[in-house]
C-alpha cells in the first residue's frame, strides 16, 4: 500500500481531550462497564420546542438554499439587536458574520489575522482549540497563567510583561472553559490599556455569557474604544442547548469581518438556512427554558462542589459561570493525567486532566456538570471508593 505523506503543518494540529476521552469511555461501555459522562461540554437538555418548531416551519416554507456567506441579513440584524440589548454596544449587520458553530469563527479570525511568527497571549489553562489553530498557522502561543487564588483569573501585570513587538492578539474566554471563572470590568479596563497602547486585537469568546450564577456578565467591548479592537464571539450551542445545530457568530471591525466572511465562502459556503431561521427564534422567542436550565446547572454545581470538597486530597472553588468544576487535586499527590485515567478505568467516571487545557492545568481535573444530580452524586460515591485504592499523599 502506498503511503501518502501529509502536509507538515498537520503535525501542529492538536486534539480536544473531551472527544478523546469520550471515545475511550464508549469503548469501555461496549465492554459492559457503566460510565458516568462528566467529560463533554454539552448541555444535557433538549433544544427548546419553540426553536425546533421554527426550524420545522422554515423547512416547510422553502428555507433550503444558499445564504450569503456572512449569514442572512435577518439573522445578522437580530444578532445586532441582541448585542445592543445584552452588551449595550451597537453593531451594524455588516460587522457580524455567522458560521456553522463557534469553531469556524475562531479559525477564520486566526486565518485572517495571524502570520507565521506572530505571537498571541493566551490564558492557560484554556479551551484547547485556540492553541491548536494558532499553532496550525505558524503563530506562537504565549501562555499567561490563570491563577486559582485570583478566582481563576490571570494577573494583568503578568500579561503586560509578556507583550513583545511580535504580539498581535490576546484571547479571552469569560466565563471560562475549563475553570468557570470570569473576568471583571476592572480586569477589562486594565487589559484595554495594554491593547490600545500596542494596537492589539482581542478575541473575546463569550459563548458562556448566559451561564452566570454569581454576578453579571461583562464584555471588553463595553470599554470605550474597544469595539474597534475586538472580535466578540458568541453562539447558540450552550445557551439554547443547540450543540448539534452548529450556529455561532462573530462581531467586530468591518474589514476583519469581511475577511472572515470571505474565508467562510471559501470553506463552508454558508450556514444552513433553516438553522439560521431557528437562531432568530432563539434570540427573539421566550427565554424561560434558558432560565430553567441555568437554575438546574446552579443546583448541580452546588451539589458537585460540596461533594468534591469532601474527597481526600481535593479542594474545589465554586465556579461563577459556565458548567464546569475545576478541582485542585494536588493534595492527592497524583498527576492530573494519571488520576483522570484512574477515574475513568476504575471508578467509571469520565473527566479530563487539567493538562488537556494547557501545562498550567497540572494539579487539576475538569468535570462537566451537564448531567443529572443523581449521576453527579453517584459519580462522587464511585470516586470516593476509587480513591481508596490509590497511595494518596493525604488520607
Amino acid at each position: 500500500m502506498i503511503k501518502m505523506d501529509l502536509a507538515e503543518r498537520m503535525s501542529s494540529l492538536g486534539t480536544e481531550g473531551a472527544f478523546v476521552v469520550l471515545a475511550k469511555a464508549k469503548e469501555l461501555e461496549a465492554q459492559g462497564k457503566e460510565i458516568i459522562h462528566l467529560q463533554i461540554g454539552e448541555p444535557d437538555f433538549d433544544t427548546p420546542q419553540n426553536i425546533v418548531d421554527k426550524a420545522k416551519w422554515a423547512l416547510d416554507h422553502g428555507h433550503h438554499h444558499y445564504t450569503p456567506s456572512s449569514g442572512t441579513m435577518d439573522l445578522r440584524k437580530t444578532i445586532a439587536d441582541y448585542l445592543k440589548k445584552t452588551r449595550g454596544v451597537q453593531y451594524d449587520p455588516t460587522e457580524i458574520v455567522v458560521g456553522p458553530g463557534g469553531k469556524p469563527i475562531i479559525i477564520t479570525a486566526i486565518l485572517a489575522l495571524l502570520d507565521p511568527g506572530d505571537e498571541v497571549l493566551l490564558p492557560n489553562p484554556t479551551y484547547p482549540a485556540y492553541a491548536s489553530f494558532i499553532n496550525f498557522v505558524g503563530a506562537k502561543c504565549i501562555p499567561v497563567p490563570v491563577l486559582e487564588e485570583k478566582g481563576f483569573r490571570f494577573d494583568v501585570n503578568d500579561l503586560k510583561n509578556r507583550v513583545t513587538d511580535k504580539t498581535k492578539m490576546i484571547f479571552l474566554n469569560s466565563p471560562s472553559n475549563p475553570t468557570g471563572g470570569f473576568l471583571t470590568m476592572e480586569d477589562y479596563e486594565e487589559i484595554a490599556k495594554v491593547v490600545k497602547k500596542y494596537n492589539l486585537i482581542v478575541f473575546s469568546d463569550e459563548i458562556y455569557s448566559r451561564m452566570i450564577y454569581d454576578g453579571e456578565h461583562a464584555s471588553i467591548t463595553q470599554i470605550p474604544g474597544m469595539k474597534e479592537h475586538t472580535i466578540l464571539m458568541d453562539g447558540f450551542s450552550k445557551t439554547y442547548a443547540m450543540t448539534g445545530w452548529r450556529l455561532g457568530y462573530g462581531a467586530g471591525p468591518k474589514h476583519i469581518i469581511k475577511a472572515m466572511s470571505d474565508l467562510m465562502l471559501n470553506t463552508v459556503s454558508c450556514t444552513a438556512s433553516f438553522v439560521q431561521t431557528a437562531g432568530i427564534e432563539a434570540l427573539t422567542g421566550p427565554q424561560d427554558e434558558v432560565d430553567k436550565m441555568v437554575a438546574k446547572f446552579k443546583k448541580r454545581r452546588d451539589v458537585f462542589v460540596d461533594g468534591l470538597n469532601k474527597l481526600p486530597g481535593f479542594t474545589c472553588r465554586k465556579p461563577k459561570g459556565a458548567f464546569y468544576v475545576f478541582p485542585n487535586i494536588k493534595g492527592t499527590g497524583v498527576k492530573s493525567s494519571e488520576l483522570a485515567d484512574h477515574m475513568l478505568n476504575d471508578a467509571g467516571v469520565a473527566c479530563l486532566a487539567g493538562t488537556d487545557f494547557g501545562e498550567y492545568g497540572e494539579g487539576y481535573l475538569r468535570f462537566s456538570y451537564a448531567n443529572s444530580v443523581e449521576n453527579i452524586e453517584k459519580a462522587l460515591s464511585w470516586m470516593e471508593k476509587s480513591l481508596k485504592k490509590l497511595p494518596l499523599k493525604v488520607k
